[in-house]
């Protein structure tokens, strides 16, 4: 179209709308606008154009770029472009607010339920306790499960939260319903042995895995009636495993320092190989990546899809010879914190290698850590003191 077209077009658009309106049907003038508007963006030079929602691009890029470099940023209020933005520390847990002392002896593993309304923790006096998060984020105890005749190495929560599986040190596997406190199926017998095990996300089935080479790793369901295993020199001795959140990929950790992610719906897998021996995995909940803790004082960070070649390295804590679990956490798992041998806990910004704050108050080993996935300032971590500590932001903020 020529200039003299254009040209015509804003003559007619201009006399239309100088018209009285309500005499003529304004989709009319619309319609011209819009014609304007492209013939406008033919005419003029490429560079004079600017793209299709190109404001909205550039504000967005800019909002994210704030967040990114904001070490503390926990929080889903909106970003203001009119300032520069930066959370301070009192946006993420750093002083203890409850200390639970109900368990005997070590306590080895807590972890918060999905909808961020509970905690279970197992310890070595034989006993799993699952607490209730209230209101005001106090934790009182709810049940305490007593039925296993060893130390009880970990809980697994079911997806839906109103089933709880938790496991004796080589000793068998029990499923809890979480209402009631009832024991509801024990797998196995006490020659069954399992090292890990996870839940698919219909809440109705579960995988496990074994340090006996025999048995590997098998999925059934909440009956114990086997639907696949993996067994076979393939699979060696199982020391962790894990189920992304979306049911697509099974994650485990082989022979001390081999993780295999295994596609559910392909079958293709891959294997990763560490240096130094892995004692434990945790996944993040947008299902992207997953950290191990190794005994060489690092923990890796890898992606789920396979796309780097080398992980993500934390570094700062104390581990030897332990097992030390980590986690994600905080919002969209912005953070990782991790138990240590020196009594304290470590919390990173994921995009950082070195903490963002140590965390003191346990007297010996922290175990285990577990961030609240609905409470992004509420942190348990579990320790040989016998003791699970709550932490949260400075006593002026809330959790």
């Amino acid at each position: 179209m020529s200039k003299d077209t254009i040209h015509n077009l804003a003559s007619s658009m201009l006399c239309l709308e100088g018209m009285n309106l309500g005499k003529i049907d304004e989709g009319v003038v619309l319609e011209l606008r819009k014609r304007l508007l492209v013939e406008l963006e033919r005419l003029l030079p490429p560079p004079e154009v600017v793209p299709e929602r190109r404001l909205e691009h550039l504000v967005e890029t800019v909002v994210t770029s704030q967040i990114d470099s904001c070490l503390y940023h926990n929080s889903s209020v909106a970003i203001s472009l009119y300032e520069d933005h930066c959370c301070g520390r009192d946006q993420i847990p750093t002083e203890t607010v409850q200390i639970l002392t109900e368990h005997k002896n070590e306590v080895w593993f807590v972890q918060f339920s999905n909808n961020g309304e509970y905690l279970a923790s197992s310890s070595s006096d034989c006993s799993a306790i699952i607490w209730k998060v209230l209101e005001d984020s106090k934790l009182t105890l709810k049940h305490t499960l007593r039925s296993h005749q060893n130390p009880v190495s970990f809980v697994a929560w079911s997806p839906d939260d109103t089933k709880l599986l938790t496991c004796g040190n080589a000793e068998v596997l029990k499923l809890w319903d979480v209402e009631t406190g009832i024991c509801k199926h024990t797998f196995g017998d006490h020659g069954f042995i399992v090292s890990s095990c996870a839940w698919f996300p219909d809440s109705k089935r579960l995988v496990c895995g074994s340090s006996d080479t025999e048995k590997g790793i098998f999925m059934c369901d909440c009956d114990g009636n086997e639907i696949k295993a993996w067994r076979g020199t393939r699979i060696p001795k199982v020391l962790d495993l894990a189920v992304t959140p979306d049911g697509e990929n099974l994650i485990s950790v082989l022979s001390d320092k081999d993780i295999r992610i295994l596609n559910l719906g392909t079958y293709a897998e891959r294997v990763i190989s560490e240096e130094h021996p892995i004692t434990s995995l945790s996944v993040s909940v947008d299902c992207k990546n997953f950290i191990v803790n190794l005994n060489s004082q690092e923990i890796h960070m890898w992606d789920v899809a396979g796309k780097w070649e080398k992980p993500f390295k934390y570094t700062g804590h104390s581990q030897n010879k332990y097992v030390i679990r980590s986690c994600f956490g905080g919002l969209d798992s912005t953070f990782i914190a991790s138990g240590s041998e020196n009594s304290q806990i470590y919390i990173w910004n994921r995009r950082n290698s070195k903490p963002i704050e140590i965390l003191s108050g346990h007297s010996m080993t922290v175990n285990c850590v577990s961030w609240n996935p609905k409470r992004p300032k509420m942190l348990a971590s579990a320790s040989d003191d016998h003791t699970i500590r709550i932490w949260g932001p400075c006593q002026s903020s809330e959790i």
